[in-house]
């Protein structure tokens, strides 16, 4: 297949394929966080970055060989953690260029694949804002069926669609529940819930520097927000590389190359690997 993925990040989508088995041939990623890339072009580094998505009538890509295109849009304007501005807010519109970029792969290939990931507590004026663009409405998937953390997400695809009596609709059905519970994926230490809480971007930047300051701040934070915390020697950490990339069905050792908060900042802002490994299980080979 070839693929152009918007809004890259840490390259699940080009994982997911592998892992399945699927081959690729080439691989756009439109991505400007530089990490992201690093990490990206250390596990693949025969994938072909095009930068900036406002940029891409520039790109040198042959439209019409493109297979599947794949979007993370950005959700800080959709979700319930964000100032709900809304799919027209200033990150969120980039969703917008996505439906250009689609619509313009369409024009010359009907026949393309798509993928457009998002937050389940967006409204659903925005939901249907975006299912009406997509001409499909989502199915909502939560990542807690096949790892230790809780991740509501919509996902609109035309790999596997249903009529309804009035709409057309992603029919991805829901994975089968692994029942991988939070004390599983631990390195060390205890926890007090069955699944972690949604991992975030900023999960790991925003804590201090000193323990007196660290714990000050886990301790009013204890499940605020997306702060779910490890307690090991009567004191709070928050969770290390291995456990972070666990919780978003990464092997041990796949951020290896980035520090501890470039990782949580990619896998807090990330897709879900076996969530999306399923997806694409119902690619026609």
């Amino acid at each position: 297949m070839n693929v152009v993925s918007l809004f890259n990040g840490m390259n699940t989508g080009r994982q997911a394929l592998e892992n399945i088995g699927i081959k690729v041939n080439k691989y756009y990623s439109s991505e400007i966080k530089t990490y992201a890339i690093e990490l990206t072009q250390h596990h693949f580094p025969d994938t072909i970055q095009v930068g900036d998505v406002t940029k891409w009538r520039e790109w040198d890509i042959d439209w019409q060989s493109i297979d599947l295109i794949l979007s993370g849009s950005p959700c800080q304007d959709l979700s319930a953690a964000g100032k709900r501005a809304g799919i027209n807010g200033k990150k969120s519109s980039l969703f917008f260029v996505f439906v250009d970029i689609l619509n313009h792969i369409k024009s010359l290939n009907p026949n393309v694949l798509f993928l457009q990931e998002n937050v389940g507590s967006a409204s659903k004026l925005d939901v249907g804002i975006m299912s009406r663009a997509l001409g499909v409405y989502p199915v909502r998937i939560n990542s807690s069926l096949v790892t230790a953390q809780l991740r509501d997400r919509y996902y609109w695809s035309n790999i596997r669609t249903k009529e309804t009596m009035f709409d057309l609709v992603t029919d991805i059905p829901q994975p089968k529940d692994k029942k991988i519970f939070l004390k599983n994926i631990i390195t060390s230490g205890s926890v007090n819930r069955e699944k972690s809480l949604c991992i975030i971007e900023r999960y790991i930047g925003a804590v201090p520097k000193t323990e007196q300051a660290i714990q000050k701040f886990l301790i009013n934070r204890v499940d605020f927000g997306s702060y779910t915390v490890v307690s090991e020697n009567n004191l709070l950490r928050p969770f290390n590389k291995i456990e972070m990339c666990r919780l978003q069905g990464f092997k041990d050792d796949y951020c290896d190359i980035l520090t501890t908060s470039k990782a949580g900042s990619l896998l807090g802002d990330g897709w879900t690997l076996p969530v999306i490994e399923h997806i694409f299980s119902f690619i026609k080979k």
